[in-house]
């Protein structure tokens, strides 16, 4: 079994991060929920957008650092949406990472002008149709993360995974759980 730790999107901790975080730990999984927001919540994710940006990323970057400081190197770094920054942040600059996750968006890492560690496989989930969606992003997550994997769903929502979300998808969401904890047996 995996030991992971997940980072939320730009809504915050919430309920549905918790029940998605459940959902893996009841299969065996061992997962931490940093709260980078320390406890503030959104309903809108332009809201929680601003508020990412006024905390700053270096304090976000902090936040998510100390949140990994005690754990052992061997995680999974997953992110959803926002998180996804973090996640890779720590897996590019902490040796050890098994492997990395993502919903809502993929991660390029030449964005932090790093190369992604060797033999350390990746998946990444959206919807088709998602306002959020970056193709540039999508492109380099492929290029330049051997072993990446792409899955988009159909759908136009953001956090589809979320169920105490607006844009809940339930059949897009049990066929990601479904690929990630297949993803999560073979590390």
């Amino acid at each position: 079994m995996a030991e992971i730790v997940l980072f939320h999107h730009a809504l915050g901790l919430t309920s549905g991060v918790q029940e998605f975080a459940g959902a893996l730990q009841d299969a065996g999984h061992t997962v931490h929920t940093p709260d980078l927001f320390e406890g503030r919540l959104f309903d809108v994710v332009e809201d929680g957008v601003a508020f990412a940006a006024e905390t700053g990323r270096e304090t976000l970057g902090a936040r998510a650092g100390a949140a990994v400081e005690s754990l052992p190197p061997d995680l999974v770094y997953a992110g959803m949406s926002m998180g996804c920054a973090y996640a890779t942040q720590l897996l590019l600059t902490r040796p050890g990472g098994r492997g990395a996750f993502y919903l809502y968006g993929a991660v390029d890492p030449a964005w932090w002008e790093a190369r992604w560690p060797a033999g350390v496989p990746a998946q990444a989930h959206q919807t088709a149709d998602d306002p959020w969606r970056e193709q540039e992003a999508e492109e380099g997550f492929e290029a330049r993360v051997p072993d990446a994997e792409l899955f988009v769903y159909e759908g136009d929502t953001h956090l589809f995974a979320d169920p105490s979300t607006q844009d809940f998808d339930p059949v897009a969401a049990a066929l990601a759980m479904e690929r990630i904890q297949e993803f999560l047996g073979r590390l």
